[in-house]
């Protein structure tokens, strides 16, 4: 549902606290880091050239790869082709979209308590249902099967995150991504939530702040919220999920909400959006660093346990 730029203040404001990361990364606490980071790679190709586009626009520093979709073999090409682009994957089992769907890199009978009647993931609208229902070792599974398509890729991504947010909705699913991201040397988006505090403890780097997705926003006048957002952006790290899409007939077709990425794509793309960032002194940062204090944490903790 679409809030209101006023709202989206008042959370960042609830959750603002100093921020340890800042220090861990170098940085003043006075200074405001963010991600800008493109969701969907790979779900279409209207998406992949959108986010093409933003990357090369310069301020998009960060995307992630949805490995189930019908384009990620596309995006894998263009992954391989710009070895400077930071990614993550982003991990699926949601199927959102009413005539464009995608299931299982395992495909549906070896991962059934993951799918619909029709075969593919289920709907966001249903997505408490999937995880009531999800055996959690079919999820690992799956998850780990897409993780494995993207490394048997030659591709080295950065971090985990996921469509829909369902690596955040339960206890569970977290845990299963965290314990992911350190098997294979990630790190993951994290959003300030309880299921955190533990890692926090340990000083892993996460956002200071709740995770601003483009879909929250209503589509008109968004290039000024957009704005407004920038210029009173909170010190300490922020994400903002971004949705970047060339409107043209294959995006219309394929989901109704095209005017969501095709005005993602017009503002981070703008002039406009680059004055205020350089204006504002904002820091854009992606999750190189993040990966590399997370994969050096979890290595310390190993030796620690092992002694």
């Amino acid at each position: 549902m679409a809030v209101s730029v006023h709202e989206l203040q008042e959370v960042v404001v609830k959750h603002t606290a100093p921020s340890h990361v800042n220090a861990i990364f170098g940085y003043p606490p006075d200074a405001r880091l963010l991600i800008l980071n493109a969701d969907d790679f790979g779900m279409c190709h209207a998406v992949n050239a959108g986010i093409t586009e933003a990357r090369r626009a310069g301020l998009i520093t960060s995307c992630t790869l949805m490995v189930p979709c019908p384009w990620s073999l596309h995006a894998r090409k263009l992954l391989r082709d710009a070895p400077e682009a930071a990614f993550g994957i982003h991990l699926t089992a949601i199927s959102e979209q009413p005539d464009y769907r995608w299931g299982p890199v395992l495909g549906r009978r070896q991962v059934p308590s993951l799918v619909d009647e029709a075969g593919y993931f289920y709907p966001e609208v249903r997505i408490d249902e999937l995880l009531e229902r999800a055996d959690p070792a079919e999820l690992e599974q799956e998850f780990r099967a897409q993780i494995e398509t993207v490394l048997d890729a030659g591709l080295t991504p950065t971090h985990l995150d996921s469509h829909c947010g369902v690596h955040s909705r339960r206890a569970w699913t977290f845990a299963l991504t965290v314990r992911l991201a350190h098997e294979y040397g990630l790190a993951v988006r994290v959003s300030p939530t309880p299921f955190a505090d533990g890692l926090q403890q340990q000083g892993y780097p996460m956002l200071d702040h709740p995770l601003l997705d483009s879909y929250d926003l209503e589509i008109a006048g968004k290039a000024s919220w957009y704005a407004q957002l920038l210029r009173t952006l909170p010190a300490g790290v922020s994400e903002w999920a971004l949705h970047p899409g060339i409107g043209n007939a294959e995006l219309r077709a394929a989901m109704p909400s095209w005017e969501v990425r095709q005005t993602d794509l017009a503002f981070v793309t703008s002039r406009e959006a680059r004055q205020i960032i350089e204006e504002e002194g904002i820091v854009l940062l992606n999750y190189r660093m993040v990966q590399e204090v997370w994969q050096a944490i979890y290595e310390r903790t190993q030796r620690g346990g092992a002694g």
